[in-house]
């Protein structure tokens, strides 16, 4: 009977040992960056920060935009637990307008795709007043 015990013991508590699974898990400070309103020409790149809180190595294997205007960049080394990275967006401000992207980032990770968004606004100018000029229509233009 002691026996019988002992085994049933050794095996619950290799069961319990082995059921522990090592995972990564991603966690970004933000999901979100807002470019606010910029001037068309101007500094693109943002970066999103993020920290592997698993227990087994972070490998980024795809990270991709919505748009061939924005262009991120993915670390290219596993991201050790505890450690922190940063994936690199770069927006083409070249472009005069509204700024709605995301970017779909898969890898090992316990959460494995998460999506990151980028915001903001690129004029021609920004007035010192912060009032954009408007052109006239055609109705109120002198012929």
């Amino acid at each position: 009977m002691k026996k019988i015990l002992l085994i049933v013991c050794v095996l619950a508590f290799n069961f319990n040992t082995f059921s522990q699974e090592k995972t990564a898990k991603i966690n970004f400070k933000t999901t979100e960056i807002d470019y606010g309103v910029i001037e068309k020409g101007s500094n693109g790149i943002r970066d999103f920060e993020f920290t592997n809180d698993g227990n087994s190595p972070l490998i980024i294997t795809n990270v991709k935009s919505t748009c061939g205007c924005t262009i991120p960049k993915k670390p290219n080394k596993p991201i050790l637990p505890g450690e922190s990275e940063k994936i690199q967006v770069k927006y083409d401000t070249n472009r005069v307008g509204f700024i709605r992207k995301s970017i779909i980032v898969s890898s090992n990770a316990q959460n494995s795709t998460v999506i990151l968004k980028i915001t903001g606004k690129v004029t021609n100018k920004i007035n010192n007043n912060g009032l954009e000029k408007k052109s006239k229509s055609l109705l109120e233009e002198d012929f």
